[in-house]
């Protein structure tokens, strides 16, 4: 922290206080030791690889990228690129490893060059490069070999310790890639891997791509005239999908067999892949409406269906679904009778009560998963199944999180109460939390509002003494993400905003996670006017029980969907919302991916009737307020064209707004100087706006 530190210069100096923070964290099979990644200092972007002791309760710092002669200013490979966006990774250094079993050798990467530590019984790490005359993307030992298995040139390489290497799969050209998840899979399904070693690193599954289906997108910089643009294959709602087909590779003879799994015409996703055993490939495939799940076995030549579900509005991906126990046996997360449940061998047993969110893990100790109780969507606890016993493993109210390895379990809480996340072991060491301090403290309550027991959250001044306020609403009110929860982090900026004398409201209506299956498939086929109809219910409840809203002054902003909401509120409710602030909004979900579009508005090509009902562009002749677009011309994700095509039907229509491109910025902000003038340019329109 410096002496001339803003709260909005200090919230992008440290990756909006995640600097410093304990991260990646793994632990071994037999709970020894744990592995994590952190950096310096809460200001300090380059993150160095931990380990933490069990039976010493020492920290041991293993490499520092910064000691190893690593050139950390080398240009990242574009696969690296890509999966950073698709993780929204802003930090340095050494972002990712992999282990051995036993964690004594670890894999990595800094800037595309490979690197290897061996680690020994003192807890010590010998460091070396391995010289590879090409770049590395997505490294991993082969288990029970001395040799490492990567991605380049579209195509699965492997290398031994000495760096001899050799090319496993065909150069088949641009557009196919093995061993690489297309971009579907990463920006939709949480699939950021394309191949897998089997247990006894006797063969690899693998994806192959076919991404010539692909429209292109092109993704320039027009502030840099000279360089020319990139191709971007990208899945535009109701244009196909990548071809994906599963293949198992021997690394011996560079045999490559089929498995007869390949997707379309009618299931075109890969949503997972899976080891249950040496010889058993476990393969999870979605159909194109999301309807219909399947689950596929493959051994010795012969494909079997071993798992299905059917849902009227979609299937959901629950992470870590599917796992198989101890025991062999199988259990997913999926949606019965009204909320999210763990059926273990065609069991469910999951109380009514809970929500599961994901699966961590299930061994011979149990299974391991996150859940929130249906009538408390703002906290997330960890629990431990046994049986039909369930533990609850998180004691803090808050949101938690847990990585597991054997017995140890390694938890990660934050509250609404604390000012940092804590990272303990249950029942054993803390780890130390180097992040910064934030500059202001949230002075925010929690409400429950409505008929439909909307959750809200009220960020109020600092020194609020009382009084009618201007208002900001700061959702983001879309699928996934909540926004109302029980952490501290959670409501910094908005108490920024607040700081300057607003009163900040956040709603996470309809379609949002952790209320049960009903509320999050409310939004099939319309993700406009109920998503809309939800933050207006919210404003105008808040108003009535605090008595801290002036609804006579009422600005809203959001980044993604919630700029799509943004921009909604202002063209449909302008007797409600009297400015907007609309970071790369989706204006046109034409525009957007085929799985997450089409999963709640069905495919355009069937029926364009919920695309034009929910389209900005279309709706472009109704602003009467002041809206400020804003959009990274290198977002690959929310493509520029939204706000472009959006602006220019703005103008056609004679409709004033303003439009604030950030060269060079893809779908995050992780400049510091952009994210910090940002915050400042957006509080000088809502004040221009509001006449403040």
């Amino acid at each position: 922290m410096t002496t001339s530190d803003t709260f909005p210069r200090q919230y992008a100096r440290t990756q909006r206080l995640t600097l410093g923070e304990p991260r990646n964290i793994t632990v071994s099979a037999d709970g020894r030791r744990i592995f994590f990644l952190r950096s310096s200092s809460g200001s300090d972007s380059v993150n160095s690889l931990w380990m933490l002791d069990q039976e010493a309760g020492v920290e041991k710092l293993l490499v520092d990228p910064r000691t190893i002669g690593a050139n950390l200013d080398t240009e990242l490979p574009p696969e690296e690129r890509a999966r950073r966006e698709r993780l929204r990774e802003g930090a340095g250094g050494i972002t990712s490893y992999t282990c051995d079993p036993n964690f004594s050798t670890v894999i990595f990467t800094l800037s595309g060059r490979l690197h290897i530590a061996q680690v020994d019984d003192q807890g010590a790490a010998g460091v070396r490069e391995i010289n590879l005359p090409h770049a590395v993307f997505d490294a991993r030992q082969r288990p029970g070999h001395d040799q490492i298995s990567y991605v380049f040139d579209n195509g699965l390489w492997l290398t031994d310790f000495a760096g001899n290497t050799q090319r496993l799969t065909p150069d088949e050209g641009e557009s196919i890639t093995w061993g690489m998840a297309e971009f579907a899979a990463a920006e939709e399904m949480d699939r950021q891997r394309g191949y897998w070693w089997s247990p006894d690193g006797a063969a690899i599954a693998t994806c192959r791509a076919d991404n010539s289906p692909l429209h292109s997108a092109w993704i320039g910089d027009p502030a840099e005239p000279q360089t020319q643009p990139r191709e971007h294959r990208y899945p535009f709602a109701g244009t196909p999908n990548s071809i994906v087909e599963v293949f198992v590779l021997n690394p011996e003879t560079a045999a490559i067999t089929s498995t007869g799994l390949k997707t379309g015409p009618k299931f075109e996703y890969v949503a997972s892949v899976q080891w249950r055993d040496v010889s058993r490939l476990v393969v999870g495939t979605l159909s194109r409406d999301q309807r219909e799940y399947r689950l596929a076995q493959f051994e010795n030549g012969h494909l079997t269906e071993i798992w299905s579900d059917v849902d009227a509005a979609w299937v959901e991906l629950v992470p870590g679904s599917p796992v198989f126990t101890a025991d062999d046996r199988l259990a997913v997360a999926a949606d019965r009778d009204g909320r999210r449940c763990i059926i273990n061998d065609g069991r469910i047993v999951t109380p009514a009560s809970l929500q599961v969110r994901s699966i961590v893990t299930a061994s011979d100790h149990g299974i391991v998963f996150s859940a929130n109780e249906l009538n408390e969507p703002t906290q997330l606890h960890v629990y431990l199944l046994v049986g039909d016993t369930i533990t609850r493993l998180s004691e803090n109210e808050g949101v938690n999180g847990v990585a597991v390895g054997g017995s140890t379990r390694v938890l990660r809480s934050t509250s609404i109460h604390s000012t940092r996340s804590t990272t303990r072991v249950i029942g054993g060491s803390e780890l130390a939390n180097l992040a910064e301090e934030p500059l202001l403290l949230p002075n925010v309550s929690l409400h429950t509002v409505g008929e439909r027991g909307l959750r809200c959250a009220l960020v109020l001044p600092a020194n609020y003494e009382g009084g009618a306020l201007p208002v900001l609403c700061d959702p983001y009110g879309g699928p996934h993400v909540q926004r109302v929860v029980s952490s501290h982090h959670s409501y910094l900026t908005s108490q920024w905003f607040a700081n300057q004398g607003f009163a900040v409201v956040i709603t996470d209506g309809r379609g949002t996670s952790g209320r049960g299956t009903e509320w999050e498939r409310s939004i099939k086929g319309d993700v406009a006017s109920i998503v809309l109809q939800d933050q207006v219910d919210a404003l105008q409840e808040l108003a009535k029980s605090t008595g801290a809203l002036d609804l006579t002054k009422v600005g809203i902003r959001g980044w993604s969907f919630g700029g799509y909401l943004a921009a909604l509120a202002v063209l449909r409710r302008p007797d409600v919302f009297h400015c907007g602030i609309a970071g790369a909004p989706v204006t046109d979900w034409r525009l957007y991916d085929t799985c997450y579009t089409e999963r709640y508005l069905g495919n355009p090509a069937d029926d364009p009737a919920p695309y034009e009902s929910t389209s900005l562009i279309i709706d472009a002749a109704k602003l009467e307020e002041p809206l400020l677009l804003i959009h990274g011309l290198a977002d690959d994700n929310v493509l520029p064209a939204h706000t472009l095509q959006f602006s220019n039907a703005l103008l056609a229509h004679g409709r004033l707004h303003e439009v604030l491109p950030l060269s060079g910025v893809s779908h995050m902000t992780p400049q510091e100087v952009v994210a910090e003038n940002l915050l400042l340019h957006e509080l000088e329109f809502l004040r221009r706006s509001l006449s403040l």
